[in-house]
């Protein structure tokens, strides 16, 4: 693996160490709720053909008002993994706000539901949100299964999840707000995660049994981590809330360089009537990255 496969995700993780605010006593500052408390209803337009697609915001280096401005342009509906401080200027821009984060720390991916040590925690900060995004218009937000730890195999992390989650989910029901684990490999990006299999995921959302609580299915990752993409999803997507694209190897542009048939697979979740986002996480590879972001909605444009 060379050093630019290993870019998106670790610019990812830079982000949210750069960004993290002062740390709490339990390691994580609780989001700042804002001082207008009128609910913002968030852009719901789809676009152009049947999937409603984003960009996630780490991708590229514009400041977010312009971001917004050009996605619009190219045909975008909305910015993914935001912070509660962004959502207002990509919805004052006319976007929705496609997936928000609970919180700013830089342990972020490794820290989850799967050690019963961090529920009070993670869902401090959930219930911290959870009205923020409402008043927002934001309807997902993402959270995370975390890192293997000694003495809990791979039932236990999923009890784990189970019992931590259920705690948190009436709450997310009962204000519209859907919380998305996300799937990631442990193969090449994210060493020791254990939420590295949809199965292992499938499990947990089964056992929460809550409209509220899905997967964030990141094709990038499960296709390193177990392939046959396509009928993986039609054979789960009731538990699936929210996609990631990115190209294998190397993270990059979904286009004729890498092993995906984007095309294929976005034809094959608006098959199956998906009303959610298809948010894209790519490093983008040409001197202008819109020319990127560009052809990525292209492809997915079905």
């Amino acid at each position: 693996m060379t050093t630019s496969d290993r870019i998106p995700d670790s610019r990812r993780r830079t982000m949210l160490g750069h960004l993290a605010a002062t740390a709490a006593a339990l390691g994580a500052a609780p989001l700042i709720a804002s001082a207008d408390t009128a609910p913002r209803k968030s852009p719901n337009k789809t676009g152009p053909g049947r999937l409603k697609q984003s960009l996630s915001r780490w991708t590229s280096k514009a400041p977010l008002p312009e971001l917004c401005k050009r996605l619009k342009t190219i045909g975008f509906v909305g910015v993914d993994l935001l912070y509660a401080d962004e959502w207002s200027v990509v919805t004052d821009n006319g976007m929705a706000v496609s997936m928000g984060y609970p919180a700013k720390r830089d342990n972020f991916i490794e820290m989850g539901f799967n050690d019963p040590a961090n529920h009070a925690t993670l869902i401090k900060e959930i219930e911290t949100t959870i009205p923020l995004a409402k008043r927002a218009g934001v309807t997902n937000v993402i959270t995370m299964f975390g890192n293997r730890k000694a003495g809990i195999d791979d039932q236990r992390a999923i009890d784990n999840c189970v019992a931590g989650l259920s705690k948190i989910a009436p709450y997310a029901a009962e204000n519209g707000i859907t919380l998305c684990l996300e799937l990631l490999n442990s193969k090449v990006d994210h060493h020791g995660y254990q939420g590295d299999r949809t199965a292992f995921g499938v499990a947990v959302a089964k056992g929460v049994n809550s409209p509220n609580v899905k997967l964030l299915y990141d094709i990038y990752h499960m296709q390193i981590m177990e392939g046959d993409v396509i009928r993986t999803i039609r054979d789960n997507i009731q538990w699936i809330g929210h996609f990631h694209t990115g190209g294998v190897p190397g993270r990059h542009d979904i286009d004729g360089s890498q092993e995906l048939n984007y095309r294929a697979i976005a034809m094959a979740i608006a098959d199956l009537n998906y009303q959610g986002f298809i948010a894209h996480e790519f490093m983008p590879s040409r001197p202008d990255p819109f020319e990127s972001f560009a052809d990525a909605f292209r492809t997915c444009t079905v």
